[in-house]
């Protein structure tokens, strides 16, 4: 569906009430359009009815009038440079950006997200293959994270014993 036509709906959804459908709409649209800063806007406004200042500096945060404390708050929901360029759902490369103010901020996000995972070269659409949230991890978390399992491969190894014998028995 064109940008127009179901901006306008976007707008009849909250005229009735329907913010969830507005909400939704405007996801979609984002997905659709990336780059267009309309759609990112009014989502930040649907944000702020429901009170979630870090949602509403997400789709703020390539807008220079933004809300310091909106976009404070989005950096500190998304402290992990990766985690935030993934939140900003952006695709394509910065020359795509509506303002040089927008492409600022891109570039700024994909160096440090960069940085973050070693120096990498990372595209917006290479994103996709970084997996997780490029958290530290070491030795201890991977032990922890193993006899932590444990206990699930106990019960599985269990449960397929007690089929065979069950089934031969």
């Amino acid at each position: 569906m064109p940008l127009n036509d179901t901006l306008a709906r976007v707008d009849a959804d909250l005229a009735s009430g329907r913010i969830p459908v507005a909400r939704q709409r405007l996801r979609g649209l984002i997905s659709s359009y990336p780059h267009e800063p309309e759609p990112r806007r009014r989502l930040a406004a649907v944000y702020r009815l429901y009170g979630d200042p870090a949602e509403a500096g997400r789709w703020m945060y390539l807008e220079e009038d933004r809300a310091p404390e909106e976009t404070v708050a989005f950096e500190e929901r998304y402290a992990n440079p990766v985690r935030r360029m993934r939140a900003i759902a952006w695709r394509g490369t910065e020359a795509h950006a509506p303002t040089p103010f927008a492409a600022e901020r891109l570039a700024e996000v994909r160096a440090a997200t960069s940085e973050t995972l070693g120096g990498r070269a990372i595209t917006w659409d290479s994103l996709v293959e970084v997996k997780g949230d490029a958290r530290e991890s070491g030795p201890l978390a991977d032990a922890l994270t193993g006899i932590g399992c444990l206990p699930l491969t106990v019960t599985f190894l269990g449960i397929w014993v007690y089929g065979l014998l069950a089934l031969f028995g």
